[in-house]
């Protein structure tokens, strides 16, 4: 009886030992991939990656246009009006430069936010826009 105990112990600290593991293990798979950090606060990895993204230059309209707005306005797809094309973007030049930036920044109709350049910033998409309409004259 005495050796059966011992046995059942044995069993239940390997069985014990074996699930905290596995717990581990999943503990592990769905650990959140990162944090948010925002501005102000003291966040170990996050606080040095800002200020790298600063140093760098703002790319040239025909950069971001090379990017990420050829793809709709060299075709006219969606609606787009094409680049260089004049009848199509009359309407639209009609409503001034403030209001194409902020449609080409907040999206409208069927284009996305930003044209779908999620690392674009506000100063590089109203560059790209500024390169369309030079391309008008």
């Amino acid at each position: 009886m005495k050796i059966l105990a011992a046995v059942l112990f044995g069993i239940s600290l390997t069985a014990g030992v074996a699930l905290a593991a596995v717990e581990d293990e999943v503990r592990a798979r769905i650990a959140p991939v990162g944090e948010v950090c925002l501005e102000g606060e003291d966040c170990a990895e996050g606080a040095s990656a800002a200020p790298a993204a600063a140093d760098e230059e703002p790319r040239s309209g025909e950069e971001v246009y090379a990017a990420a707005c050829q793809a709709c306005h060299n075709t006219g797809a969606a609606g787009a009006p094409k680049l260089g094309n004049q009848s199509e973007w009359e309407g639209r030049m009609d409503k001034g430069m403030e209001t194409l930036v902020s449609h080409a920044i907040n999206g409208f109709n069927a284009m996305p936010a930003k044209g779908g350049c999620g690392n674009c910033s506000d100063e590089e998409v109203e560059k790209a826009v500024e390169y369309m309409m030079a391309e008008l004259e």
